[in-house]
């Protein structure tokens, strides 16, 4: 056990999120995460010269519409797979950089909107084959976040696919807040902190996307140059009255 005056937890936001739908543990099914892990770090691209084997596909269908999901459907292509982006909403909400998408549609992918996910429907091997989604519809009424409401039309549909990459966003992981039972947490698993970044209890502080969720690297570095400054704070008020 080492002692210390303050701690700042960084912790980030790296939990993959994933569709609570039956069929989610089929073999063929990856995150975007550990897909360009397997491919990008770990030269999966090269197996068996480097032993990360990566199973792909005829079809992939990759599940998202931000930046890692371009990502991945431009790697897949690599992997020589053809490629489908399905996105539950329309092409003006897609999240992704707008050259990410010219260049995955330049590359030939194709792209699906309006379609939700609803089951991923395995072989007898236990292997993915298809995904059967709702189409949804756009409403006039616009959410909190000022995009269109969405809602299923009652329709559905399959597509087939034997590799799924699931790129829905990432979210804070909670192994920190369950061992710590003392620390405040929001619904979606961020940290509680106050205006000096203070967590629940006294002399732990937190930044970026551990208080965040999912967010940018400059708002991660305006949170510890100000963490940092708040830790300063602290330690010379606590010393300055002992």
């Amino acid at each position: 056990m080492t002692n210390a005056d303050a701690v700042f937890i960084g912790t980030g936001a790296g939990t993959p999120k994933l569709p609570n739908i039956p069929g989610i543990l089929l073999d063929g099914i990856y995150t975007a995460n550990d897909f360009l892990t397997r491919i990008n770090l770990m030269k999966a691209y090269e197996f068996p010269k480097y032993d990360t084997p990566l199973t792909i596909g005829k079809r992939t269908v990759v599940i998202g519409a931000g930046n890692s999901a371009m990502d991945a459907a431009r790697s897949a292509l690599r992997m020589g797979s053809e490629v489908i982006i399905a996105y539950r909403r329309g092409r003006e909400d897609m999240t992704a950089r707008i050259e990410e998408i010219h260049h995955a549609e330049e590359e030939d992918v194709k792209f699906e909107f309006f379609l939700n996910p609803v089951e991923f429907i395995g072989d007898e091997n236990g292997k993915v084959k298809a995904i059967k989604f709702e189409k949804m519809k756009a409403l006039e009424e616009k959410d909190a976040k000022g995009k269109r409401k969405i809602v299923g039309t009652g329709e559905y549909i399959p597509l087939k696919a034997d590799t799924v990459v699931i790129a829905i966003g990432l979210e804070s992981n909670k192994i920190i807040s369950e061992e710590a039972t003392d620390l405040k947490t929001n619904p979606d698993g961020t940290l509680v902190v106050d205006e000096r970044l203070m967590t629940s209890i006294p002399g732990v502080f937190a930044g970026g996307d551990a208080i965040r969720g999912e967010a940018t690297v400059i708002l991660a570095m305006g949170d510890g140059k100000k963490a940092a400054k708040s830790i300063h704070e602290y330690i010379q008020k606590k010393y300055s009255s002992a």
